[in-house]
């Protein structure tokens, strides 16, 4: 495929002809430009900030069609409507909501070259038809968005995500690119790492939405905390989200707000689709004031005048947060972020983040069955060959794929490696992977505690931990209402943010954020860690990389 040199410039005239776009965001063209130079990319933006313009204008200025993997049904037929009323290109969607007809046409307009665009969800790719049929197009472009379900760092891990790298392959890596909004910077790395991304240009656009008023309640009583909720609902400008930990709180919550006169609908798993998509209708079209949901009420919703943002229940990381209060004023106006926070909330998703342990039997198990079949093994059938459950054979499969004992096919069944390595090492790396995963799972949790307790500017905090600086206090939260910030004093920070450093347990880190005395560390095998900084300096606890390397070369 010969690459399309073209300037921003140039790009920016043809989203005004195309798209209509009379000034691309910030992102945006950088992003299309890396494309088009044969780069594949990865585009951290906000939401609302446009990120299916570049698939869009990429798609139609690179020869060949554009595959876009979306886990959202609706947002499919939204995109395939807004396509379509710009009378762009020609487009399809092949979905479990699709019929077959439907279906067939859309793969024969692929055959024939005459689809531009063609919508798929991730569990497509367990039917070999359509890998087939995709492989005999030859796609130019191939999207991933909602880039952060490949990762389980991320905040919505969707285990079909995690063979796209493989299918990207097996389609002879056409260009990509990854979408997402959120993604911290080990989320980043490893939707690089999994999509086999090559010589990736990473876009990241400011993740500060300055319009939304951030802020904290503390209660000690749970009680007490649930009035104050219903009643900040109930005064509060509407439309608005509360978000919740578990479904039985979700229905008491509506239940309490429809007495209070307030319409409020309910969303999470366990309501049939039907149920949820009545609920989500209602609430966009403004039916009902207040959706009160688990975070199975997600990615995709653009409703621009919502409000605000309520947690009645701290969220698993920060992650998950930012993702959830981006949800209000999207219109640019401002909207309330608020956590009612009460400490003891954090014995639940504790209790949440203790579910991931596995153990060497497990592993084994897994092994043994592998090894005792000459075909493939679908995930299905080794749940019930093990008898394991679904969330541990899932963190079993994905532990030994990182230490090369199986590999993932694009039809998403699982084969041992033919070079296996040591089993018994492989086994107990397994184990020992999964560990760490959980430490650094709790480290989030802790990171979650540190912006609700913070005595700083909260936003400088959230900011911090995507790493970007905030050089001042935001004036926009309720620790800069209160006078209670810590401004930055580089001459106490004796390594730069963004620096990598070295622990002698924990291994390398990335130093993210200081607050007063406090730094804090983002370790690969052990997550985030703070420490005092005196402590630090005093025992020598932290080595600048350059130095430790150096350190290392004279001792050998």
């Amino acid at each position: 495929m010969a690459k399309q040199r073209k300037t921003k410039q140039q790009i920016q005239q043809i989203a005004q002809a195309q798209l209509g776009y009379e000034q691309l965001r910030p992102g945006q063209a950088d992003a299309i430009a890396a494309l088009l130079k044969g780069q594949d990319t990865l585009a951290v933006m906000p939401t609302g900030s446009g990120k299916s313009a570049i698939y869009q204008l990429a798609g139609l200025l690179i020869p060949g069609a554009t595959v876009v993997v979306s886990p959202l049904l609706a947002l499919q037929q939204d995109q395939k409507a807004a396509i379509e009323a710009q009378k762009l290109a020609e487009v399809g969607v092949v979905n479990s909501t699709i019929a077959e007809a439907e279906r067939a046409a859309a793969f024969a307009q692929l055959a024939e070259s005459n689809l531009e665009f063609l919508f798929l969800a991730p569990e497509q790719f367990n039917n070999e038809e359509v890998l087939e049929q995709l492989q005999a197009a030859a796609p130019s472009l191939f999207v991933v968005d909602e880039a952060h379900c490949i990762s389980e760092w991320g905040h919505d891990f969707r285990p079909d995500y995690l063979r796209l790298g493989t299918i990207i392959e097996a389609l002879g890596h056409p260009l990509v690119l990854a979408l997402t909004a959120t993604a911290a910077p080990p989320v980043r790395e490893e939707i690089v790492d999994r999509l086999g991304m090559q010589k990736a240009k990473v876009v990241v656009q400011g993740f500060d939405r300055p319009n939304i008023w951030l802020a904290v309640e503390r209660y000690e009583d749970t009680r007490e905390k649930q009035e104050a909720l219903l009643d900040r609902v109930v005064r509060a400008e509407k439309p608005g989200i509360v978000y919740v930990a578990t479904r039985k709180r979700a229905e008491e919550l509506a239940e309490a707000l429809e007495e209070q006169e307030v319409k409020a609908v309910v969303y999470h798993a366990g309501k049939s689709p039907q149920v949820r998509e009545a609920a989500y209708r209602a609430f966009m079209d403004d039916e009902a004031e207040v959706i009160v949901a688990t975070t199975a009420f997600g990615m995709g919703v653009d409703k621009p005048n919502v409000r605000f943002v309520f947690h009645y229940d701290i969220s698993d990381s920060i992650d998950s947060y930012y993702q959830e209060i981006g949800r209000a004023g999207r219109d640019g106006e401002s909207a309330q972020a608020v956590l009612f926070y009460n400490p003891e909330d954090f014995n639940l998703r504790r209790f949440f983040a203790s579910g991931g342990k596995i153990e060497t039997e497990d592993v084994e198990q897994v092994v043994q069955a592998l090894q005792e079949r000459e075909e493939p093994m679908a995930p299905r059938e080794l749940q019930e060959t093990t008898n394991l459950s679904r969330s541990k054979l899932k963190n079993t499969l994905n532990r030994l794929g990182e230490v090369g004992v199986l590999e993932t096919l694009p039809n998403g069944e699982v084969v041992p490696n033919e070079s296996l390595p040591d089993l018994e090492e492989a086994v107990e790396e397994a184990v020992r992977l999964q560990e760490h995963r959980q430490q650094y799972v709790r480290s989030r949790i802790e990171m979650m505690r540190g912006y609700a307790e913070v005595r700083d500017c909260r936003r400088r905090f959230v900011l911090n931990y995507f790493g970007e600086g905030l050089s001042e206090s935001c004036g926009f939260c309720d620790n800069c209402k209160a006078g209670i910030t810590n401004e930055p004093e580089t001459g106490h920070q004796p390594f730069p943010i963004n620096s990598q450093v070295v622990h002698k347990s924990w291994g390398i880190g990335t130093v993210m954020r200081y607050e007063g005395d406090k730094i804090t560390v983002l370790f690969e095998t052990v997550g985030y860690k703070t420490l005092g900084v005196g402590m630090v300096l005093l025992r020598g606890l932290l080595k600048r990389m350059d130095t430790a390397v150096a350190d290392s070369t004279i001792r050998s």
